[in-house]
């Protein structure tokens, strides 16, 4: 990044899906790779379903409502304030009942290129299990 940038509230790559609603605040294009912000509205029923990665570091902060962190040996009830790190090769699922908002940091991944691959997707890309394989794990995002 040459210049400084701000991004407004309400602005930056808008990425609205069935079940959040994204803007990234700072693309990892500006980085190196080495790290994206992505602010995330949780629509009411969210679930990300089970995942890791090799390489990326998560670190959500909490802003608003009840997330719930699905990990193999607990689940964590986070709420407004709260900081979860996820660290690589570590299972997690979230979900998020009643809809939240949340600040969602990636340290050596690119998931706002990620969010930008699926938007340019089609209902037939989604449905072909093996091409939605091979773009998560592009972007360093294995489910089981």
């Amino acid at each position: 990044m040459k210049e400084k940038e701000i991004i407004r509230k309400g602005k930056g790559d808008n990425y609205n899906y069935s079940q959040d609603h994204c803007f990234v605040k700072l693309s990892s294009r500006h980085t190196n790779g080495e790290l994206s912000f992505v602010e995330d509205t949780l629509k009411p029923g969210f679930y990300l379903a089970r995942h890791h990665h090799k390489i990326m570091t998560e670190v959500f902060y909490i802003l608003e409502g009840v997330v719930e962190l699905i990990f193999d040996d607990e689940t964590l009830i986070c709420t407004a304030g709260d900081t979860i790190t996820v660290p690589p090769n570590v299972w997690h699922a979230a979900s998020c009942e009643k809809g939240g908002k949340m600040l969602s940091i990636f340290k050596n991944g690119q998931f706002d290129l990620y969010l930008e691959t699926l938007s340019k997707m089609t209902d037939a890309d989604f449905a072909d299990a093996e091409k939605m394989k091979a773009v998560s794990a592009e972007y360093d995002i294995y489910e089981g």
